[in-house]
């Protein structure tokens, strides 16, 4: 029933390729089983027919296997290997879908359309695996994207395509009369290139009356063919002898070789040489030297004289790869090496020698020498890179695979097992994914900005002792990611320009640097919108893509502006990109450009007499006083700040050259007697004072006191409204003032340490930064020490406005120390 099945799923060609021999033996006959049931159990056969499909599917489906028989005329169907490997028909050519048989490339091939893989050229079992039982192709079909490697082996099937060979077509043989009935002569045997069944031979022997045809195997499982002789010869009746011997092979259909026999009858010598043994048995290393004794041969003749003199001798059967391999004494019988003996082309040789008498006619006495090559490790390993996945992006998960490696070697034993290992300490490693075939893939994380390239050395080495290796090298490079941020030096600069710089002065130059490369290393440059005040940052500064020059767009004013902070943003060209920012202080220093201003006189009383309108007052004063009396006081200020904004008061000479009997304080603008007044002073004093700060170059002011001197006996007017700007007369006016002066002092002092402690911090990080000025870059900064003397009342009142985005000024000075007194104001004009 089993063989029954088969011939009936001969023609399922992939029903047969799965498994070996033995399981597809058992499934055969569980199949057989099956179909021996009767009709009434058609459903459980079905369900046991299901259940044994599966189980020939999952022993299939680790090592996909066809079979295919030899000399298949191109186009031969073999099998659905893409349908089989579950593999898309679409995707077979976007993933480079290819197959890769050391030394067999173009025996098979697949159809791309349709997945389907045929014989392409002729296949010859014989030549392929000469006669080995078992023949296949190995196929590795690698597909990409991702790297896949799939193992397929066809099986070649023999057919019986090869005839029976005797060694000659004639056999000349030459015996004896005297040899007795019985004796067997040996013959070369016929050989069939082909296996199995088609290979086992049978004999026959055309008719006559005096030899019989003789097979059997000895020992070492070899067939041998002799004549054996029925009865006594006789020369004088039948001198020759011819036979015929018909080889006839297993294989459907039989096919046939035959070889004629002739022998010719001798007279005389009738003791044939005699071998020790008749099979030799020796083992020999490959690539041994020429001359190295293999074996020494020894037959012996019974017979005297001549007829025992023995030469000995190879069949003339003998091939001719054996005959250059080896050379026979004929004398001694030594069998010595010639030729170059290799492993890897002949595992064993079979010798026949023949040992012959020098009677007449000569006899012969045969032997077999069966010489087996031993292994030596000889042979190298061999080491291909099959597929590189270059470039590697440097955030690959681990377990990519960059390439696929195959190693062979065609040694044998422990002398052809070959491991691989990878060199230097990498983030690579190799693992065995087949039979002689290694992968490198990744092991640990990349960095791109840490190593580049790696440049790996794969060592293929054979168990052999000593060991022999072989070298590739592989360099892998490592395909950048945006993974980084530009970065800059610092995350914070301080930048000083001087005020009333031109319009796009450049200031500073901003710089990031990319640790990427190419498109991700490239670094563009903006501003941080935000706003300053009223206004727009962009309106103020504006920033290079390129190159990060930062530029004032407009003249900086240091009365309004004093320290302008923003951001500038560095970002690169990757996908997605990165940035990152860094904080410019730009602290605008000031120049002199602001002369002094005269305070403006609250609500002036006009008095009888006086000249000139709007402030211009009249100011008695009494000629009783002494000298050092305050008589009046000059009040001005300074947009400006530190030495720019120092005020210094004097007063002008008088026309003439006539001496005042009034002077004023340098630093306080206070205007005293310098001695008492008498009558011969006029009654009426005109003052000139001028203003001066003490910028470079320095910038003036002019103001005009009138002064009425009155006698003793007349009281001064008050002008408290003049004093305290309408606050109030007399005593509570002068009362409301000094207090204001005392709150007013003890912020000045407040300010002016606040102010001295920035500038020691800017100075100090100017110092320590790289050097950072543009084209229109300020000098150096002229500090200004405290004094306890000065008007700053102006620059005390109004100062700077800062980048951190308040509407108004933050009041800041100098610290000074002014006198206030009730005093009058007089008369002041700018000049």
């Amino acid at each position: 029933m089993v063989r029954l099945f088969k011939k009936k799923m001969r023609n399922s060609n992939y029903f047969l390729k799965f498994g070996r021999r033995q399981e597809r033996h058992n499934i055969w006959k569980r199949l057989a089983i099956v179909f021996s049931w009767r009709e009434e159990g058609s459903g459980a056969r079905r369900l046991l027919l299901s259940f044994l499909f599966l189980t020939v599917w999952k022993t299939g489906s680790g090592h996909v296997h066809y079979s295919v028989l030899e000399e298949a005329k191109h186009g031969t169907f073999v099998g659905r290997i893409a349908q089989d490997l579950g593999l898309e028909l679409a995707e077979l050519v976007p993933r480079l879908f290819r197959l890769e048989s050391k030394g067999h490339g173009d025996l098979l091939e697949v159809n791309l359309q349709n997945g389907i893989l045929f014989v392409n050229s002729r296949i010859d079992r014989e030549e392929l695996c000469g006669r080995t039982l078992e023949c296949s192709i190995h196929l590795e079909v690698i597909v990409d994207r991702p790297l896949q490697v799939f193992h397929v082996e066809v099986e070649v099937k023999d057919i019986n395509d090869n005839q029976p060979v005797f060694p000659m077509a004639v056999k000349k043989l030459f015996l004896f009369e005297s040899r007795p009935p019985g004796s067997r002569i040996p013959l070369e045997g016929a050989s069939d290139a082909d296996i199995g069944a088609n290979s086992l031979l049978t004999y026959s022997l055309n008719s006559n009356d005096y030899f019989t045809l003789d097979i059997k195997r000895n020992d070492e499982n070899i067939k041998s063919l002799g004549l054996v002789l029925k009865k006594v010869l006789n020369r004088e009746d039948t001198p020759e002898h011819h036979l015929l011997i018909t080889a006839v092979d297993g294989g459907k259909p039989e096919l046939t070789g035959t070889t004629q026999v002739k022998i010719t009858i001798l007279d005389v010598n009738d003791n044939a040489p005699e071998f020790e043994r008749t099979v030799y048995k020796v083992s020999l290393f490959e690539n041994a030297p020429n001359g190295t004794l293999a074996v020494i041969v020894n037959a012996s003749d019974l017979d005297e004289g001549v007829n025992k003199d023995v030469v000995y001798s190879f069949n003339t059967d003998t091939s001719a790869d054996t005959l250059s391999k080896f050379y026979l004494d004929p004398v001694n019988g030594y069998i010595n090496v010639k030729g170059n003996i290799d492993f890897e082309e002949t595992k064993l040789y079979e010798i026949q020698v023949e040992a012959t008498d020098k009677g007449t006619p000569p006899m012969s006495g045969h032997c077999t020498v069966l010489v087996e090559i031993v292994d030596t490790n000889d042979n190298v390993p061999e080491l291909v890179i099959k597929s590189l996945s270059l470039p590697v992006l440097e955030d690959a998960p681990l377990g990519t695979v960059v390439a696929l490696i195959s190693v062979s070697d065609r040694d044998s034993g422990a002398n052809g097992q070959v491991t691989c290992s990878l060199t230097p300490q990498v983030p690579f490693k190799l693992v065995s994914t087949f039979k002689n075939y290694y992968s490198l893939v990744l092991d640990s994380a990349l960095d791109r900005e840490s190593v580049a390239n790696y440049a790996l050395v794969v060592t293929a080495r054979d168990g052999g002792s000593p060991s022999l290796s072989a070298t590739a090298s592989v360099s892998v490079e490592v395909a950048d990611v945006n993974d980084n941020a530009p970065a800059f030096a610092q995350p914070e600069y301080t930048v000083f320009v001087k005020e009333n710089n031109p319009p796009g002065c450049h200031i500073f130059t901003v710089s990031a640097r990319d640790a990427d490369a190419q498109e991700n290393a490239l670094v563009s440059y903006s501003l941080v919108e935000r706003r300053v005040g009223e206004r727009a940052l962009s309106s103020y500064v504006s920033v290079h893509a390129e190159s990060g020059k930062v530029y004032a767009l407009q003249p900086l004013d240091h009365e309004e502006l004093e320290l302008l902070q923003f951001q500038v943003s560095a970002r690169d060209a990757g996908v997605p990109p990165l940035g990152s920012n860094v904080t410019l202080q730009v602290f605008v220093l000031d120049e002199n450009d602001n002369a002094p201003a005269l305070l403006p006189l609250p609500l002036p009383l006009p008095l009888p007499g006086a000249r000139g309108g709007g402030g211009a007052l009249s100011e008695p004063v009494s000629r009783a006083v002494g000298a050092g009396h305050v008589v009046a006081k000059v009040r001005a200020v300074d947009a400006d700040s530190g030495y720019n904004a120092w005020l210094s008061y004097e007063l002008q000479p008088a026309a003439g050259g006539a001496r005042s009997p009034f002077r004023v304080a340098l630093y306080t603008g206070e205007i005293s007697t310098t001695r008492a007044l008498d009558e011969a002073d006029a009654p009426r004093q005109r003052l000139l004072v001028l203003v001066k700060d003490h910028g470079e170059p320095a910038l003036t002011a002019t103001a005009t006191v009138l002064l009425s001197l009155v006698e003793s006996g007349q009281a001064p007017r008050p002008s408290s409204r003049v004093l305290a700007g309408g606050a109030g007369a007399g005593a509570g006016a002068g009362a409301a003032l000094v207090d204001v002066n005392v709150y007013l002092i003890v912020a000045i002092c407040a300010v002016s340490s606040l102010l001295v402690l920035t500038l020691l911090l800017s100075t100090a990080l100017r110092c320590s930064a790289p050097p950072s000025e543009g084209a229109c870059g300020p000098g150096k900064p002229t500090l200004v020490c405290s004094s306890a003397v000065g008007s700053w009342s102006y620059s005390q009142q109004r100062r700077q406005r800062c980048a951190l985005g308040r509407a108004r000024p933050r009041p800041t000075s100098w610290p000074s120390a002014p006198a206030f007194h009730p005093v009058p104001l007089a008369e002041t004009e700018n000049s």
